[in-house]
């Protein structure tokens, strides 16, 4: 059987792709967005916060690429599904959709944790993913979803045990959505190592360059330093590229070698 091998430029294209990336407006939400907007997807960029998404849509466009912002609670099932419609209605397609929103500031034993903090960390770690999936399931023809997990879905978590337990759920949404929606719609994670993103640095008590500093040098990763957004969105990039087109129900680890914590 003769196979031709496209050009690597060819594989990693999103040309004429249409990508809603949730959480965009800073951190690993805006890496992402910046990424496949430089592969050629037209973006939508959807957070609460307006000016940020709209600072991001306005990179993007500087850089010569096709960018919106949508402002979107990804907790509201109407909001979610009037966002892809936004999408639908700039574009005319929708063919990637990334469900990045999601955190916690919390850092609590679960015998600490409040009902409040762990039904609001589950709204936005899980049940929002759900509603991503669901959504975007509605108005793909064909595409990819990629959902954003964590380490903390694969083993103990102290002080974070609710965010841990939703991103587990998130995993196993990711592997459960795979199958019901293939072969028309591939559906993978992505689960990012330490980030120093603000919500990160907030929940370990991160204040200035000199704290980010010694705790990169006591996070013991093999690649000596923490991620970077790019980082994350060059994953996200090869997991809804036409160079993974046979990949699905996965969930890669971005984390410089370190182990879950």
């Amino acid at each position: 059987m003769s196979t031709n091998y496209p050009a690597p430029r060819e594989l990693f294209s999103l040309d004429g792709e249409v990508a809603v990336i949730t959480g965009g407006g800073r951190g690993i939400g805006e890496g992402i967005a910046r990424t496949l907007a430089a592969a050629g997807a037209k973006v939508v960029v959807a957070a609460r916060r307006a000016d940020e998404i709209e600072a991001v849509a306005a990179t993007i466009r500087a850089d010569g690429g096709d960018a919106i912002a949508v402002v979107t609670d990804v907790t509201d099932d109407a909001a979610v599904d009037a966002l892809a419609r936004a999408a639908m209605d700039a574009y005319g397609s929708l063919s990637i959709w990334v469900n990045n929103a999601g955190g916690s500031s919390a850092r609590l034993p679960l015998t600490e944790l409040s009902r409040t903090d762990w039904d609001h960390c589950i709204a936005l770690n899980q049940t929002a993913v759900w509603i991503g999936i669901t959504t975007a399931a509605r108005y793909m023809t064909t595409g990819s979803i990629i959902n954003i997990s964590s380490g903390a879905g694969t083993g103990p978590v102290p002080g974070s045990g609710h965010y841990g337990a939703a991103k587990a759920a998130v995993n196993s949404l990711t592997q459960t959505a795979s199958a019901e929606l293939a072969p028309r719609i591939r559906v993978n994670g992505v689960a990012p190592g330490a980030v120093p993103t603000e919500i990160f640095m907030k929940a370990l008590g991160i204040e200035n360059d000199a704290d980010l500093a010694a705790a990169e040098s006591k996070w013991n990763i093999p690649m000596q330093r923490f991620g970077t957004p790019l980082d994350m969105g060059a994953a996200v990039l090869f997991l809804c590229s036409p160079g993974a087109s046979w990949i699905t129900g996965e969930t890669l680890r971005v984390g410089g070698g370190a182990k879950p914590r």
